[in-house]
């Protein structure tokens, strides 16, 4: 079974607000999620993690603590699919869209209230990210 691994970037504000991005092949119906993205050869999830929060919406983070905060996986498609979430501070950059494959349509912030309507690419992570909201 072939085994794709990623990371993803859990930035809340001081407003209580987490930090997501609208996505979607073009044909699909885009949904949100955190900025997350799969490992490249030669670096560590930690790297990718702030790698793809940069790609996807122009800031620049710093992990806020040195171990995931979930870990999930998952079957999907016969491939095994395994994500590392990391809390990650904003240190710099700018928001804006600079996504190199095309699948980023938008991007901010989501409240408590907001995020529970939200149609969510992971509907699992819907508890996990309003835990941490709340």
């Amino acid at each position: 079974m072939n085994k794709w691994i990623g990371a993803a970037a859990v930035c809340i504000n001081n407003q209580r607000e987490v930090f997501m991005v609208l996505q979607g092949k073009k044909e699909e119906i885009k949904t949100w999620s955190v900025p997350s993205g799969g490992i490249e050869e030669g670096e560590t999830l930690e790297e990718c993690c702030i790698r793809e929060l940069n790609e996807e919406t122009g800031y620049i983070g710093k992990l806020n603590g040195k171990y995931p905060i979930k870990t999930k996986n998952r079957i999907e498609k016969g491939i095994s699919v395994e994500v590392k979430y990391y809390r990650v501070k904003i240190v710099g950059g700018s928001m804006h869209i600079q996504d190199p494959g095309g699948l980023i349509y938008d991007i901010r912030w989501i409240n408590l209230l907001e995020l529970r309507d939200l149609n969510l690419t992971f509907p699992e992570d819907r508890k996990f990210l309003e835990g941490l909201l709340e």
